[in-house]
């Protein structure tokens, strides 16, 4: 019993973990994929690369190599939701579970892509909700930094903020 219960269990975790990566993903090279990340985080970051990122590839290329291609390349690169809304999701997801470094770096992809600060603050406020007040004022706390740094950098204006477009829109000549 205990042998088909662990076979089972292969068997759904292969099923699962197989599920996560998206057929095209499955199709196209490492490479190819990674160009296509690359070219998200342009988009994001106002042609510029990803310093975090790039620190990365030095000291852990299987990681900096995994995030481009998969995170960025297979997930960020699809077409379901546009950036603006898609690094809106990241902003809540990432502020809800603590991760206030990795919200603060979408939220500056928010602003570059046109989300206003209201906006970012109302995000923060719906935190409140699932992840509780703790988790919200954190991440209000990391965001009041951000904002007051594009202020110093940009004289008094939150700064980078442009329209909000799609990646096809981006990488279309």
């Amino acid at each position: 019993m205990f042998q088909q219960f662990g076979s089972n269990v292969a068997t759904a975790a292969a099923v699962s973990f197989l599920g996560l990566f998206p057929e095209a993903a499955l199709s196209q090279t490492v490479e190819e994929r990674r160009e296509r990340g690359s070219a998200v985080i342009r988009s994001l970051n106002n042609g510029m690369t990803q310093p975090t990122l790039e620190g990365m590839r030095r000291e852990f290329p299987f990681l900096a190599e995994a995030t481009e291609a998969y995170a960025l390349g297979d997930v960020w690169s699809r077409t379901g939701l546009d950036n603006r809304t898609r690094q809106l999701a990241a902003v809540a997801a990432f502020a809800a579970i603590g991760e206030t470094a990795f919200m603060r770096v979408h939220a500056s992809y928010a602003l570059n892509i046109g989300v206003s600060e209201e906006e970012l603050k109302e995000v923060i406020y719906m935190v409140t909700v699932p992840a509780g007040f703790p988790k919200a004022i954190a991440a209000s706390q990391v965001l009041s930094d951000l904002f007051r740094e594009r202020r110093d950098v940009n004289s008094g204006e939150p700064g980078g903020e442009r329209p909000a477009t799609t990646l096809s829109e981006e990488t279309q000549p």
